[in-house]
């Protein structure tokens, strides 16, 4: 819709103050969340030795996270939008924090199975559940940047995850009897649930609920989103659940796919693949998981920049699939030089490109699917994109341990041409519908 300067202002101060008050909060839930899903990268380097369990066992159980996770993904997300992010949320995530802690006690690998599908189910819903919500509080045009910011959190949690973990590993072991993998799992799983509780107090449910915005306000952002579903339905948006069976959700998830491919190779690989490159350098030498972890902090310091740059271009230019395309490919370029590269330097900078390509991919991404979904439709189709895609996740690690990290090259590259169609077949129409739109609202 077309604002007076008024609405503009009305807007911006509205805008501003609703990313202020939720969108570091969700942060913060999401860097949890991803140190409680991928710590197993961590606990790997020791807990395989203490277990006598192989590396192949860990990446069967990485994966198997994503069993529960794709069963329980969509129903959860119906469940959100029935009982309230803020209720549902936080059961989401004290059920997570406690399944995490027990995985501390697996013994083989059935258990060690068993706590990876169980975390799955516990999880389910977290992750489209907040970019569902976030679509009730911000229109198309900042939502990149907001996706961005909430999305911040998966290179935050390696920046500050991975040391930590590394501490923890080398600082804990033996300590009342555990292993340092143990403390891991049992001290990385306490803050979820000490925030689960949290939410319940913090998080509103919709603007409506929002006592922090004054009336007008939240009459501005409720006319803004309404006024976005007038473009969904000029290019065959959808409101209820048959919307499943457009092709345009399936054409996201096999775009979304290579990127699930590789972040999950990241998640749980990337201190494996460091350590293994800088094995030289770190024989003998003191505190050696701690300085794994701060090695691998460097992929993610280079992921916030790209993400916080490529997410304001989009925005800014209302330019999706392109800039999608443009990041896989330099993430294709990073893994080649991560496999090739000739020295540990040059490969950890190719595990670098190929981190930030990817993460700059994420915020971008998720402001694709709300451009023809709305309603319950949005609750289960982020949900069923976010979970299918994630079969990666189950494909990745196993992927990786076979063939190393060549492949994912290739991933990459149809990442990029799915991308390229997903530009013709969907935001095409949609920028053209907006366009039309607005001169007839001028006319």
């Amino acid at each position: 819709m077309d604002a007076t300067g008024d609405e503009s202002a009305i807007g911006r101060q509205t805008l501003a103050k609703v990313a202020w008050r939720l969108v570091p909060f969700l942060a913060l839930l999401y860097v949890f969340n991803i140190i409680d899903r991928s710590n197993v990268g961590f606990a790997r380097l020791k807990m395989t030795e203490d277990l006598s369990i192989s590396n192949a066992v860990i990446d069967y159980g990485y994966g198997l996270f994503y069993v529960g996770y794709l069963l329980f993904e969509v129903p959860s997300n119906l469940l959100l939008r029935r009982f309230g992010a803020r209720a549902w949320i936080a059961r989401i995530m004290v059920t997570w924090g406690f399944v995490s802690m027990l995985t501390a006690f697996v013994t083989g690998p059935w258990s060690y199975y068993g706590a990876r599908i169980l975390l799955g189910v516990a999880e389910a819903g977290f992750f489209p559940g907040i970019i569902y919500y976030l679509t009730a509080w911000f229109p198309a045009a900042q939502r990149a940047r907001v996706v961005a910011g909430f999305m911040l959190a998966i290179p935050l949690s390696g920046i500050l995850g991975n040391p930590v973990s590394g501490a923890i590993m080398d600082g804990f072991q033996g300590t009342g009897g555990l292993a340092g993998w143990q403390w891991l799992f049992v001290l990385e799983g306490i803050p979820a649930i000490l925030l689960g509780f949290s939410v319940l107090w913090y998080l509103p449910d919709s603007p409506r609920d929002a006592r922090w915005l004054a009336a007008d306000e939240r009459d501005w952002l409720e006319g803004e989103i309404t006024a976005e579903a007038g473009v969904r339905t000029s290019v065959g948006g959808h409101e209820k659940l048959w919307a499943l069976a457009d092709p345009r959700i399936w054409l996201l998830i096999a775009l979304y796919f290579s990127v699930a491919v590789g972040t999950n190779v990241t998640g749980s690989y990337l201190p494996k693949l460091i350590k293994d490159s800088f094995e030289p350098l770190l024989a003998g030498s003191d505190g050696t998981y701690w300085k794994v972890g701060l090695l691998s902090t460097l992929p993610s310091i280079l992921s916030v920049m790209a993400m916080v740059i490529v997410s304001r271009i989009s925005d800014s230019t209302r330019s999706r699939a392109t800039l999608i395309a443009g990041s896989l490919t330099a993430a294709a370029v990073g893994w080649y030089f991560a496999w090739q590269g000739g020295d540990p330097w040059t490969k950890l900078a190719g595990l670098c490109v190929a981190q930030a390509g990817m993460m700059a991919v994420l915020p971008v991404f998720w402001a694709l699917p709300p451009l023809f979904l709305g309603g319950v439709a949005a609750a289960a189709g982020i949900a069923l994109i976010n979970s299918v895609a994630n079969i990666g996740g189950i494909i990745a690690p196993p992927m990786v341990g076979r063939f190393g990290i060549g492949p994912l090259v290739a991933v990459m590259l149809w990442g990029v041409a799915m991308a390229l169609i997903a530009w013709r077949k969907l935001e095409w129409p949609v920028l053209r519908a907006r366009k039309n739109l607005e001169h007839n609202s001028r006319g």
